[in-house]
């Protein structure tokens, strides 16, 4: 069976288009049409991925990704018609994992998924039930779930993508152009403030006290490095 999408919109030409493009590549493809109906799906169901419109009925898709988040981190690409800056960091900071611009190009749509789809899916070089200790860090590289003692730690696809590379290379000091380009896996046409973004949030999941980190350290004007 091929990977799990919901596509979420309100412009019915965009979802049929979307739909027939992705069932061509053996997708199983659910559709919604509003906020409320979207949530619905996601709580019944676990996607590979979402491609969740902004402006939406009943809903929109910020509240919609935020109330997500709280019982899943299947990955969220957000779809925006609006060109702000602004817009496009509010969806990450409610937790999406990506966005795109409309009007879109349908291959670049499909090349975002596949980057994060093969991202959050176990690789098999990877041992089975793998884990890495780092002090009361644990993370487990195949399921990619994070626990702190014994208390599981919801991240985002994002989130274990920039915490597994910085964990596996402490001290290493990573720039946000290498983050860009190391994690997200595509010319991202982004600014570096997306990795701002992700990193605030990790922080605020991981660390005591998140203005002066245990584990995920600013080296200012480079980057960002870990350390336990």
């Amino acid at each position: 069976m091929g990977k799990k999408v919901l596509v979420v919109d309100d412009e019915k030409l965009i979802v049929k288009g979307l739909r027939f493009s992705l069932e061509q590549d053996n997708m199983e493809v659910d559709c919604a049409y509003d906020g409320e109906e979207a949530l619905q799906y996601a709580r019944e169901k676990e996607y590979d991925i979402v491609l969740l419109d902004v402006m939406l009925p009943k809903l929109d898709g910020f509240q919609v990704c935020q109330q997500i988040r709280e019982f899943s981190s299947m990955p969220i690409i957000m779809l925006t018609a609006k060109g702000e800056d602004m817009d496009k960091i509010l969806g990450l900071e409610y937790g999406a994992d990506d966005y795109i611009t409309k009007p879109f190009n349908i291959l670049e749509i499909k090349a975002r998924m596949k980057a994060i789809m093969r991202r959050t899916t176990p690789k098999e070089a990877k041992e089975a039930g793998k884990l890495v200790v780092l002090s009361d860090l644990k993370l487990d590289l195949e399921s990619r779930r994070l626990y702190i003692g014994n208390r599981e730690i919801n991240l985002t696809a994002k989130e274990f993508d920039l915490l597994e590379l910085m964990a596996l290379n402490p001290g290493k000091v990573y720039s946000r152009e290498n983050l860009l380009n190391l994690v997200w896996g595509y010319e991202y046409p982004g600014d570096v403030r997306t990795v701002d973004v992700h990193i605030r949030r990790l922080r605020e999941k991981i660390e005591t006290n998140p203005s002066e980190p245990k584990y995920v350290h600013t080296k200012w004007g480079v980057g960002y490095y870990f350390q336990a």
